[in-house]
């Protein structure tokens, strides 16, 4: 647990600003609402290892000084006044920088965002997590409009893996996933729409959850591909998932996609253990196309549950490639005023797929959403036979800063695209995934996919929960 600490005191050591900084947001939490430690001390010790690691890790676009400031003081006077506090209480989080934050221009990793009008209120899930006393420190580094796997910024320069800073972080929640692998914040926010959240979360070690699409507010953020956005958090442990999740439930009117559903805790039941669930690997396409290593990690993670039952995801490659047509003509019709009138100020790389989403013919784009239709529907028969599927999160271990291709299967391959080779398949319908990292060796991390039937974050996280407590996955913070 963490030691009392005196935001009074002089500045914090490096030791002290470490165990603060550091410790889980369950912990920060319980310890502010006992007065064990201020908020404003938590705070502090969070900024003073931002300023400290940033010019390493590059997670952090902007830092909202002043105003964590004004509400970790706001928690600490709540807390003397004798106030319930929230479940979140003094807890520093960070967002993507796609999440509007008042006051400032919601950049979405682009050039041309940041010279916006600043926005003029908080994001629905920001508002939601200061609700329950958690407290914003600001905007995270993210791939151009989300369209990206590896976590480099083109304006910004890329959001490193804090395990090896020649490293990527994962894209396009780079910045989400390198702050809390780096103990620079216990939580971020990132969106997934092709697996935003679970390669991030697999390069650098860590925890996240890509809930069911529907389930957590979209309103006032930067979209990308409409069918497909999720938001999530990441952390480096599956309760502070859980307790991220659950104040961020919610109807919202301002989100029209938005499903309408009753509140459905996870905290509470993450000790409820395995249960009898019914656990699978998923075989076939899920099989093929990474690198040893990969699968090796989800061998790992099927021993720990007992799980010995394989099941085909069937047209797993089709719904990838059906995945793509959409997301690229989708984006590209988001983008095409943009485009026209400030082509010079993209990325490149990003800039070039959008224009080609823009020739896609209708047709397709009709093709690919009725198969999606009926992929949906063979995959939820899985479900009536098991509760969870493991498969890679990634096809490799982070690539190196820079790297334009790998070989898979004796097949040479680009890297940007194809870290999303085992996620597409998945968020294309939708479904529930936490994401858990496991460590074979010494070398970087890989990761694993938990998948649930729709709704069923309560048995995504729960397994997550098990794993962490067997120590087959954990989230070491970086050794920077």
């Amino acid at each position: 647990m963490l030691e009392p600490f005196d935001p009074a005191a002089p500045a914090p050591t490096a030791a002290d600003a470490a165990a603060l900084a550091t410790a889980p947001a369950h912990e920060i939490a319980a310890a502010v609402k006992s007065g064990q430690v201020s908020a404003r001390a938590v705070l502090e010790a969070s900024l003073q290892r931002i300023a400290a690691l940033e010019p390493q890790v590059n997670a952090f676009t902007d830092v909202t000084t002043e105003r964590a400031r004004a509400k970790a003081d706001a928690v600490d006077a709540a807390r003397a006044a004798g106030h319930e506090l929230g479940r979140l209480a003094g807890v520093p989080f960070a967002v993507k920088n796609l999440f509007d934050i008042a006051g400032l221009p919601t950049r979405a990793g682009s050039l041309i965002n940041r010279t916006h009008s600043p926005a003029t209120q908080d994001s629905t899930l920001v508002e939601r997590l200061e609700a329950a006393d958690a407290i914003l420190v600001g905007g995270l580094n993210m791939g151009e409009y989300a369209y990206d796997f590896t976590g480099e910024n083109a304006h910004d320069g890329p959001s490193r893996n804090p395990h090896s800073l020649g490293h990527m972080s994962g894209g396009s929640s780079g910045g989400s996933g390198a702050a809390v692998a780096a103990g620079e914040v216990p939580l971020a926010l990132g969106s997934d729409t092709n697996g935003s959240i679970r390669v991030p979360s697999a390069l650098c070690g860590i925890f996240g959850l890509k809930p069911t699409y529907g389930r957590l507010s979209r309103a006032r953020t930067f979209p990308f591909v409409s069918a497909f956005d999720h938001l999530g958090p990441f952390a480096r442990c599956p309760q502070d998932l859980a307790l991220a999740y659950d104040a961020m439930q919610g109807e919202d009117p301002a989100d029209p996609c938005l499903m309408p559903r009753p509140f459905e805790p996870t905290a509470a039941r993450l000790s409820e253990g395995l249960g009898g669930l019914r656990v699978a690997v998923a075989g076939g396409y899920f099989r093929a196309k990474g690198m040893p290593e990969a699968f090796a990690a989800v061998d790992a993670v099927a021993t720990a549950l007992g799980a010995s039952r394989t099941v085909e995801i069937p047209e797993a490659a089709r719904a990838r490639a059906a995945a793509y047509v959409i997301t690229a003509a989708d984006g590209a019709a988001l983008h095409a005023r943009r485009l026209h009138a400030r082509a010079g100020d993209y990325d490149p790389a990003v800039r070039d797929r959008l224009i080609a989403g823009l020739a896609i013919p209708a047709a397709w784009t009709a093709a690919a959403q009725k198969f999606r239709r009926v992929y949906r529907a063979q995959v939820l028969k899985l479900f009536e036979e098991v509760d969870v599927i493991l498969a890679p999160s990634t096809p490799c271990r982070a690539p190196e800063l820079g790297q334009k291709t790998f070989v898979l299967d004796g097949e040479t391959m680009l890297v940007r695209p194809n870290l999303g080779i085992f996620t597409q398949p998945i968020s294309f319908i939708g479904l529930p995934v936490a994401a858990v990292p496991v460590w074979l060796d010494e070398g970087l991390p890989l990761g694993v996919q938990v998948i649930g039937a729709p709704w069923r974050e309560d048995v995504v996280l729960r397994v997550a929960e098990a794993l962490w407590q067997a120590g087959v996955c954990r989230a070491p913070v970086a050794k920077l």
